[in-house]
């Protein structure tokens, strides 16, 4: 199996934009409605000819009870289980906020590598106007980046897929097999 590299960050930061501009195809959709993203997202990407898995989540909400912010929690912690590098996505023109905090709080505990990308950076102006000093507090590479316009991205990725192992012997993209078979349904309503 390929190796599997996690996009995770409160909600309304940009992942969803992030994932579709690494996996190269809008897949995940995106809206400035925070909480669009509730389930986990896969898809292959491929960055200078290493080839990964990177998977979307919805936005961590550490503090929230209400079942369905819980829910999206618990597929964000599932993602950051399974994954072998992760991605912290934060909005840099809002600055850190005390989920951006605990998320990283959480990720520091785990072990795992994690990159950290502030998004939103869209120009040379932006970039002088970040407050580095506070985004290298939570201690962890940080990369300026526009998911929007894909400034930064590929310095991320050169970045990320040297935390990514290799892929096993065996793998799907040795045996040159294809990913799941994709199935759509579609019809009336009510109709079976």
């Amino acid at each position: 199996m390929l190796p599997l590299l996690a996009f995770v960050g409160r909600p309304n930061v940009g992942k969803s934009t992030l994932f579709n501009r690494v996996i190269g195809r809008r897949l995940a959709i995106v809206e400035d409605v925070p909480g669009v993203t509730r389930d986990r997202q896969y898809a292959e990407a491929d960055h200078d000819g290493r080839r990964f898995r990177a998977v979307d989540t919805g936005g961590f909400t550490p503090d929230s009870e209400a079942q369905l912010v819980r829910a999206v929690r618990e597929q964000a912690e599932a993602a950051i289980r399974e994954a072998d590098a992760i991605v912290l996505v934060v909005d840099a023109e809002e600055g850190l906020s005390g989920a951006d905090q605990e998320l990283a709080r959480i990720l520091r505990k785990g072990g795992k590598p994690v990159l950290l990308a502030a998004n939103k950076v869209d120009s040379d102006r932006r970039e002088k106007n970040l407050d580095l000093g506070e985004l290298h507090a939570l201690g962890f590479d940080v990369f300026p980046v526009s998911a929007e316009h894909g400034r930064g991205v590929s310095d991320l990725l050169d970045a990320a897929v040297t935390h990514l192992p290799e892929p096993p012997e065996g793998s799907e993209e040795e045996q040159g097999q294809k990913g799941p078979v994709r199935l759509a349904v579609v019809g009336r309503p009510n109709v079976g």
